[in-house]
């Protein structure tokens, strides 16, 4: 049985759709509730493969919210995800995404050396941050989306925002490896870390985001959007590819122009339907076919009876491994989202 962990994304939302989640009783309750609910598995799932193989699943709502990050109580997020995947893990779930925040959490505050959960020890190798699967996915899209707009890759400039991260590490490495893009801008906040990588690619423009978004064809946007940050979109270049990577999904509402086109990346679509109601809530066009990449990868490893941590740690991504959960996405009917 596969598990997804996820949360909603603020806590309107949260409010908005307490009754579909059956906790009707959430509903009307502010933020200090919301930091003491349980994780709750509110969602059973039914995936069918186009190979005709059939799996179950649940989705396990974390009741972590983004607001709990805003208002600096970092110990309860902790406690929110450290929780959700231990009411994963007593629930007999063999492999679980981290979806959204969680597997965000879960590096930057080093959770796997928290592994006791009261009386339960977490068994890492349940877990997976299904960041390979998303880095993949990003990536087609990409290539895709481009030769749709007509962007030739061999000319073009990439600025990846948030590219020492692990995802966006991950898209630098695919670039830098299986393309012939011209030109690679590289922003992230750590410069140590973006030395780092520049190294290790051998290649790579370090720059501020002011000055690196006007002279990109393709943005790859798989970082926060930092507080006052705006885009402007008469400086980015007509024709412009912006990817947005983030979660929630926002971009598109900010960045409206003719000559820009804002792509929901890290998204897939599955060629059969798939019983569940969870996408709905989370707002997918077509809930029934599309999800997140991140939770589609404990989809695959529940597939394949792999129940390994398949992503795990930061910058740990290879292209190999790409390739590798990239086949068993396309065998098992999963397609990057292009609209």
């Amino acid at each position: 049985m596969f598990g997804l962990i996820g949360h909603l994304t603020s806590l309107e939302h949260a409010q908005s759709v307490a009754h579909q989640l059956g906790y009707p009783e959430y509903a009307n309750q502010g933020l200090d509730f919301w930091c003491s609910a349980p994780p709750q598995i509110v969602d059973t799932i039914r995936v069918t493969s186009v190979t005709g193989q059939t799996i179950e699943g649940h989705y396990v709502e974390s009741c972590f919210l983004p607001e709990m990050l805003a208002t600096n109580r970092i110990k309860t997020a902790i406690r929110k995800i450290l929780n959700a995947m231990a009411h994963a893990q007593k629930h007999g779930i063999d492999i679980t995404a981290l979806g959204g925040f969680s597997s965000i959490i879960f590096e930057n505050f080093n959770l796997k050396q928290m592994p006791q959960v009261r009386n339960v020890k977490l068994e890492f190798e349940r877990f997976t941050t299904g960041n390979t699967h998303t880095a993949y996915i990003l990536c087609r899209q990409l290539e895709l989306a481009a030769a749709q707009q007509g962007i030739d890759l061999t000319k073009a400039t990439v600025a990846v925002c948030g590219a020492t991260g692990d995802i966006g590490s991950a898209v630098c490495r695919w670039l830098n490896l299986r393309t012939d893009i011209a030109d690679l801008l590289l922003i992230a906040r750590n410069p140590d870390r973006l030395r780092c990588l520049q190294d290790e690619l051998g290649r790579g423009k370090i720059m501020e985001l002011e000055d690196a978004l006007p002279l990109a064809d393709i943005i790859v946007w798989v970082a926060s959007m930092p507080k006052g940050v705006e885009i402007d979109p008469t400086t980015l270049k007509q024709p412009c590819l912006l990817i947005d990577g983030g979660y929630p999904k926002n971009l598109g509402m900010r960045i409206q122009h003719p000559g820009v086109q804002v792509l929901n990346g890290g998204i897939v679509e599955h060629s059969l339907d798939i019983d569940w109601r969870i996408m709905s809530i989370v707002n997918m066009d077509v809930p029934a076919r599309q999800l997140f990449a991140c939770f589609a990868e404990s989809m695959l490893l529940e597939f394949e009876a792999w129940h390994t941590n398949f992503s795990w740690g930061r910058n740990q991504i290879s292209v190999e491994k790409m390739d590798l959960i990239g086949q068993l996405s396309v065998k098992h009917g999963f397609r990057p989202l292009l609209a």
